[in-house]
C-alpha cells in the first residue's frame, strides 16, 4: 500500500466544526487507499482525549500542542520577516523535524496539506508531490475582516490578506493540485491570484446523511408555544459571533414586537462573551455546548444563517437542509452552495428583509423535502472526495 503524509492545522477529530468535519472525512477516505502519516496540532486541551480515536486510521501520528495566546505572540514575527502572520502562528520546529525524518525515511507517494499554512512544512521537500487543500480563500477572509474594522486592526487584517494571498499564489503555483470547497471559491482564487492553471480544482464537502436525517424521533428541546429560530455553530468563531449579535440586536427586537412568540436559539460550543451577553435580551437563548444538535434542528421552525462574513460552504446550512428544514440565510452564507432556486431557502440581507420574511412564518413551509433531496443528490462525501483518488497518479 502506498504511503502518504497528511498535515492538518487542527486535529481532525472529533468532527464537530467545519474544518474538522472536512479534514476527518478526508482522512477516512485517504486511509482506505494509503498508509497515512498524520501530523497535526491540538489547540483545545480537551481534544487530547480524542487522539486515540485516530490510531485505527493512521500509521504514524504526530500531534503538537498549540496554545492560541502564545501562537498569536509568535505570529508577530511575521511583521519582521514580511510574511503572513498565519505562518509563524502554525510554525513548530518539532513538527518540521518529524516531517523531515519521515520524508527521509519513508518512500512517500505524496503529501496533502490541509490549509495553506501547513504547506510551509513541505517547502524543504520540493521533490514530494504535494496537494494543498485550501478549502476557502483565506486571504479573502482577512480582507473581509479588514472591511469591518477600524484603527490598527484594519491595517493588520488588510496586511494579512495581502501577504497571505501572495503566499497562497506561490503555494498553488508549485503544488501538484490546489483544492477548493466550491466552484465559486476556486473561481475567486483564480481571479485574485491571477492563476488560471488546471491544477486548481474543486472538492466539495459532504454531509453525513445517515446521521443528519429527519427520519428519526428527537425529543423537543424547545418550550411549548415557542416559534424557535435556530443558529448552530462554534460560537467563538468571529463570523458566527458577528452573525448572531447582529441578528439579535438589529432584527429580533422589531420581529418580537410583530411576532411575540418567536424565540432565537444560539446553539453551539464555546460562546464568546459577546454571545453570552445576548442571553440577557428578550427572546434569546444561548445554550452553549449541547450533546446533540439534531433535536434543535428537527424541531426548529426555521434554521437561520445571517452571516455577514462567509467563505466557502457553510456546514450549518448543509446540516439544516439534510434535516429537511427551511433555511433563511444571507447571500454570503449561500455563496458556496450556489443558487437557491428550487429549494426551500429564502435569502435576506438588510434588517427589514429579515423582518419581512420572518414575521410571516405561516407563508413558509414547515418541512423542506426539497432541501433534503438536494443534499442526497449533491453532498455525498465519498463521491465528492473521489477527486483525491487520482491526484498522485503518475
Amino acid at each position: 500500500m502506498d504511503e502518504i503524509l497528511f498535515l492538518v492545522h487542527r486535529i481532525p477529530y472529533p468532527p464537530n466544526k467545519g474544518d474538522k468535519i472536512r479534514s476527518y472525512h478526508v482522512l477516512k477516505h485517504l486511509a482506505r487507499r494509503f498508509r497515512v502519516h498524520l501530523g497535526s496540532f491540538i489547540d483545545d486541551p480537551a481534544d487530547w482525549a480524542h487522539a486515540e480515536a485516530l490510531r485505527p486510521l493512521v500509521d504514524r501520528l504526530e500531534l503538537r500542542p498549540l496554545a492560541p495566546p502564545l501562537a498569536k505572540l509568535r505570529s508577530l514575527v511575521g511583521l519582521a520577516t514580511n510574511e503572513p502572520l498565519s505562518l509563524p502562528y502554525y510554525r513548530d520546529r518539532q513538527l518540521q523535524d518529524w516531517v523531515d525524518r519521515l520524508v527521509a525515511g519513508v518512500s512517500l507517494k505524496g503529501a496533502l496539506a490541509f490549509s495553506s499554512p501547513m504547506a510551509q512544512y513541505l517547502e524543504r521537500h520540493p521533490q514530494l508531490p504535494a496537494v494543498v487543500d485550501f478549502v476557502d480563500v483565506d486571504s479573502a477572509k482577512w480582507y473581509s475582516y479588514a472591511a469591518g474594522c477600524r484603527g490598527p486592526a484594519r491595517w493588520v487584517y488588510r496586511r494579512e490578506g495581502e501577504r497571505l494571498l501572495a503566499y497562497e499564489r506561490r503555494v498553488a503555483a508549485s503544488a501538484k493540485s490546489a483544492l477548493f470547497v466550491s466552484a465559486e471559491e476556486a473561481a475567486l482564487f483564480r481571479s485574485l491570484a491571477g492563476l488560471q492553471a488546471a491544477t486548481v480544482k474543486v472538492m466539495e464537502n459532504g454531509v453525513d446523511r445517515d446521521y443528519f436525517t429527519p427520519d428519526r424521533a428527537y425529543d423537543n428541546p424547545y418550550p411549548e408555544g415557542a416559534e424557535p429560530l435556530v443558529f448552530t455553530g462554534v460560537m467563538d468563531y468571529w463570523p458566527n459571533v458577528d452573525a448572531v449579535v447582529w441578528f439579535a440586536r438589529e432584527v429580533l427586537p422589531e420581529l418580537l414586537r410583530r411576532r411575540p412568540q418567536v424565540r432565537f436559539f444560539v446553539v453551539g460550543t464555546r460562546p464568546a462573551a459577546a454571545v453570552r451577553a445576548l442571553a440577557g435580551l428578550p427572546g434569546v437563548t444561548v445554550t452553549g455546548a449541547v450533546a446533540d444538535v439534531r433535536p434543535y434542528l428537527a424541531h426548529c421552525r426555521l434554521a437561520l444563517a445571517p452571516l455577514r462574513i462567509a467563505r466557502g460552504v457553510q456546514n450549518k446550512v448543509l446540516e439544516a437542509m439534510a434535516m429537511a428544514r427551511v433555511v433563511v440565510a444571507s447571500p454570503q452564507a449561500m455563496e458556496g452552495i450556489g443558487s437557491s432556486e428550487g429549494l426551500d431557502v429564502r435569502l435576506a440581507d438588510a434588517p427589514q428583509d429579515w423582518i419581512g420574511l420572518l414575521e410571516n412564518l405561516e407563508k413558509l413551509p414547515t418541512v423542506a423535502h426539497r432541501n433534503r433531496r438536494m443534499i442526497e443528490a449533491r453532498y455525498d462525501w465519498e463521491r465528492n472526495l473521489a477527486v483525491l483518488d487520482d491526484l498522485w497518479s503518475a
